[in-house]
């Protein structure tokens, strides 16, 4: 769900996998894990896509209403 929350941003703002990671200093390979909900991808580099795509994570109590989807 977090891959596509950074995607669906990531075409918001006119970017390509590319540009993403170029500003993230990661090769285009990385966006592209991240995006397909790769299993293997760090949390840094997640939390390193949300700052670069001026993002941030806002954490509730267990029931809250927040939902990725509603982001965007």
């Amino acid at each position: 769900m977090a891959g596509a929350v950074v995607r669906k941003a990531r075409l918001a703002q006119g970017l390509t996998q590319k540009e993403l990671a170029d500003r993230m200093n990661v090769r285009q390979a990385t966006i592209s894990k991240l995006e397909s909900g790769e299993p293997a991808t760090r949390m840094a580099v997640l939390f390193d896509a949300l700052a670069a795509l001026g993002l941030e994570v806002n954490v509730t109590t267990r029931g809250g209403k927040s939902n990725f989807e509603e982001v965007f």
